[in-house]
């Protein structure tokens, strides 16, 4: 299904690299691919029309610190999503190399951490994922970072301070912090889904005033036994609503749909079938209108599945199988603005690699991507897009954070299969607010301002 397109990758030495995320970091109206440096610098790859480039400033690159996750989000409302990376020194606890959280001020970064009123928030924890979330729906975010073997953390800016509000909004739980990811799962609101190592899962649903109450036990996802890694957002069994995947590292991968009282446990015994889980992404890869489930592996081959005959089918992948890979992170987005999504991968941990970058062998050509934006510009993650075509439907939730370390593109990205017009698209803001656009042209990029705007 992928072909091996890594000879685009221009500036590629091999490394010990973990988590990627996709974000405008140029403010150029164009994503680039933010990739954690963990035996070297952090690299941010631009397409440049012939391939990637690296054009990562001095400050961003700090080849000093061991980073290993990466995510974007607009915490101060300024229009441009701040950078957070995750560095990790040890494996648990305490650790010596603090993490970054980059703004850009006149292109310029400034890590608000090092602001001498900020460092005594500044996280000293081994974190494992971070994402963002807009839990009073007012288009700012905060920072969530799943800490191992110390509190979560929350970190959002108020009155121009930085601060820690995890304990205020009811998440500042010690666990095995592993995958995160946030949308609207249980609730209307953003809510959080936080996969954990030697503990059960949280499903931290938003109680609509700021605060969060854990119902992973209720919801069925509590899953204690086993080992969280990868997880994404997506609407599985075409029912409006959205659903969850993850992997269990060495465990069996789960397929949560949503019924009436929770969740129930759909994955088939394949797609089940336990594996060196790391990265999990749910995307249409082909552009025929359904959503496929990709596993990147470690040391181990990856997998790809797609709902077919109903049930989940493995299907090949081509180049991306990758067996010999030491997968870390990955992710997607459409850099170079052709309606198919590219999968960029990392590798790393065990052995130094290169990162690897896979096109779709063969799609169908037509499509539609969808960017909405909060009240203040930038990009609205954890908004909800519905695209109603043919009498079908399909739901994306824009990635606020999700796989394992990682952050895709703010876009709702939908192939169309065979049909070349659409009826409509929705988009729920997590304020919210809505905008519906009859017939919007195909086989293109369509900004949807807030409401508000």
């Amino acid at each position: 299904m992928f072909k091996d397109a890594s000879a685009e990758l221009f500036d590629n030495p091999p490394a010990l690299r973990y988590g990627i995320a996709v974000t405008d970091v140029d403010g150029d109206g164009a994503f680039e691919a933010v990739v954690a440096g963990y035996s070297g610098p952090n690299q941010v790859l631009k397409w440049t029309g012939r391939g990637f480039e690296d054009v990562t400033d001095r400050a961003l690159a700090d080849p000093d610190r061991q980073a290993i996750g990466v995510a974007a989000g607009d915490i101060d409302g300024d229009g441009r999503e701040e950078v957070y990376i995750l560095n990790a020194d040890t494996f648990a606890g305490p650790k010596e190399l603090g993490d970054r959280m980059f703004a850009s001020f006149d292109k310029h970064w400034l890590d608000l951490f090092q602001v001498p009123d900020h460092r005594q928030v500044a996280n000293q924890v081994a974190g494992r994922s971070v994402a963002v979330v807009d839990r009073l729906g007012t288009g700012k975010y905060g920072f969530v970072v799943a800490n191992y073997g110390g509190p979560f953390r929350l970190y959002e800016l108020a009155q121009g301070k930085l601060i820690d509000a995890a304990a205020a909004a009811g998440i500042a739980a010690t666990t095995g912090g592993r995958g995160l990811a946030c949308g609207p799962l249980f609730t209307q609101r953003m809510d959080i889904v936080a996969v954990n190592e030697h503990g059960a899962n949280f499903l931290f649903a938003n109680q609509g005033d700021g605060t969060f109450r854990d119902v992973a036990a209720e919801a069925g996802i509590a899953d204690p036994g086993e080992h969280g890694r990868g997880l994404a957002l997506a609407d599985f069994d075409g029912d409006g609503r959205l659903d969850l995947v993850y992997g269990n590292w060495e465990g069996p991968h789960r397929l949560f749909l949503r019924d009436r009282k929770g969740f129930r446990d759909a994955a088939t015994t394949e797609l089940a079938m336990p594996s060196r889980v790391r990265t999990v992404i749910a995307a249409d890869f082909d552009n025929d209108g359904l959503v496929e489930i990709f596993f990147n592996n470690i040391g181990q081959p990856n997998r790809l599945f797609k709902p077919l005959d109903g049930g989940w089918v493995q299907m090949p992948l081509g180049a991306a199988e990758d067996p010999r890979g030491l997968g870390t992170g990955a992710a997607v987005g459409d850099f170079d603005g052709d309606g198919c999504l590219e999968l960029l991968i990392a590798r790393g941990e065990s052995g130094v690699q290169r990162l690897g970058l896979f096109r779709p062998a063969a799609a169908h050509p037509n499509f539609l991507r969808v960017l909405p934006l909060t009240r203040f510009g930038a990009p609205a993650r954890g908004a909800v897009v519905t695209l109603d075509i043919g009498g079908a439907r399909q739901v994306r939730s824009i990635d606020a954070g999700s796989g394992y370390l990682c952050q895709m593109e703010p876009v709702a990205h939908f192939g169309l299969g065979p049909f070349r017009q659409v009826d409509r698209i929705a988009v729920v803001w997590p304020d919210g607010a809505s905008r519906v656009i009859e017939r919007p042209a195909v086989n293109q990029l369509h900004q949807v301002t807030h409401p508000s705007s």
